[in-house]
């Protein structure tokens, strides 16, 4: 079909009618929104999170360690041992954390989660452990008789189920905005067994919440052992752990996460019963050994949390950065090296009698997560945190590696009280080379 000149002077002249006969006001509102969403839509730099879990409490019921030495039998559990994944994204940095209910979780069992997450750099996944004394040895310590204590196949389920857990939590990623807070958790939760004043009161909350501003991930952040039950009771639990998870998401919503600090030398779970002394000149009471225990400090812990972050500004274009540093660490103990060689999971070891492991700093928002890979004492938490650079900063104990208790040379043998913590480390300078590393680590990436 053809138009004329006069045709087309015709159609321009109502066409103009039509456009000045809508108000400039709303055909400049109708301009912006479809920016505004045009931007929602194409913004490659929005930050989401996505969250999952599995369950990973054996069927039947396995033997629970406590550490270097035997099993002890189960014959019930309280609770549910859990593998539990956040994940945060914004732009192109994609960041993976796990909360793994068990004693430790070795970097050559890191590996195997890992290997089965594509969609995430293997350095960008954070696997750390509850360190409960409540769950089966994912270490295969020797047993003294030729063989180990730990069960294989169970270490490949958990591998497989954390692995299940982050990507469930990648497919569910949705925009997302974060409040994050850090102060003194009250109560009767925790002490130094050593030196009852000398711990750190501090926890850390990073709650995620959607649109709405519901919760849809809330991680904790603090130093404690939970090992209330102990290896002793015979319980298959995540302890204090499990209550403390079930409460948050029972009054807040969404998903809980715990991740330790810097829990070594002994930063355990307040379960004293302060009128049963057992030494009073020494200051050691008699513990209270119950799931009800259990119940009360996670509890505790749960509320002290919520009433931390409740009024935490949000942030609602959080920054997520993630770096990542090798770190050589020399096995000057025995009893470490025979765990390292005995083991049937094939560790990986330098031909110099030392291990490679990784070390993470990531920031999220106004946070900075440093990790260390096994039990620091807190001493050397309270030093790192005052070197890093956020407004929150936060230790992941026990992540990415467990190679046990990590001291300074001063601490090392210092006192008979450090025996047991400096037989089970990898040697004297391991809390120098963690901390010179660390500080280098943390010099290099960018301010969150």
């Amino acid at each position: 079909m053809f138009i004329s000149s006069s045709d087309k002077t015709q159609s321009r002249s109502r066409s103009n009618l039509r456009r000045t006969s809508i108000p400039h006001w709303l055909n400049a509102g109708i301009f912006a929104v479809t920016l505004l969403t045009a931007a929602r839509i194409a913004s490659p730099s929005e930050f989401k999170v996505g969250c999952a879990r599995r369950i990973i409490t054996p069927d039947p019921l396995l033997p629970v360690s406590g550490g270097l030495g035997p099993t002890a039998p189960a014959r019930e559990k309280q609770g549910e041992l859990t593998a539990r994944a956040v994940v945060y994204q914004q732009g192109e940095t994609t960041v993976a954390i796990v909360g793994l209910d068990l004693l430790g979780f070795p970097s050559v069992l890191c590996d195997r989660v890992r290997t089965r997450i594509p969609r995430i750099p293997a350095r960008n996944i954070l696997i750390g452990s509850s360190h409960t004394h409540s769950a089966p040895d994912c270490y295969a310590f020797a047993d003294g008789r030729g063989g180990h204590t730990g069960d294989l196949k169970y270490m490949d389920l958990v591998s497989v189920k954390a692995a299940e857990a982050v990507n469930e939590a990648l497919d569910k990623l949705s925009p997302g905005r974060l409040k994050i807070a850090t102060g003194e958790a009250k109560g009767k939760i925790a002490y130094n067994y050593y030196a009852p004043d000398l711990y750190d009161r501090r926890m850390s909350v990073i709650q995620a919440v959607d649109g709405a501003d519901k919760p849809v991930a809330t991680l904790i952040n603090y130093a404690i052992h939970p090992e209330v039950l102990g290896s002793g009771a015979g319980i298959v639990s995540p302890d204090l752990i499990g209550p403390l998870c079930d409460r948050i998401e029972e009054q807040a919503g969404g998903m809980a996460i715990f991740m330790n600090g810097a829990q070594g030398g002994m930063i355990t779970a307040d379960n004293r019963d302060l009128n049963r002394p057992k030494d009073p000149v020494r200051g050691v009471w008699h513990d209270d050994r119950t799931w009800t225990e259990c119940l009360r400090i996670g509890h505790t812990m749960a509320d002290e949390a919520l009433r931390i972050v409740g009024d935490a500004p949000i942030q609602a274009e959080p920054k997520v950065y993630c770096g990542s540093i090798d770190v050589k660490f020399p096995i000057d103990s025995d009893l470490l090296w025979s765990v390292v060689i005995s083991s049937p999971l094939n560790y990986p070891r330098n031909p110099d009698r030392s291990v490679t492991t990784q070390v993470n700093v990531v920031n999220i928002g106004n946070a900075q997560i440093l990790t260390i890979p096994g039990e620091a004492l807190p001493n050397i938490g309270f030093y790192l945190k005052r070197k890093m650079r956020g407004e929150h900063n936060l230790l992941f104990g026990l992540t990415n590696d467990a190679f046990g208790y990590i001291l300074t040379k001063v601490d090392f043998q210092s006192f008979p009280r450090y025996e047991y913590v400096s037989r089970t480390s990898l040697g004297e300078m391991t809390g120098e080379i963690l901390i010179e590393h660390s500080l280098e680590l943390i010099e290099k990436s960018p301010n969150p």
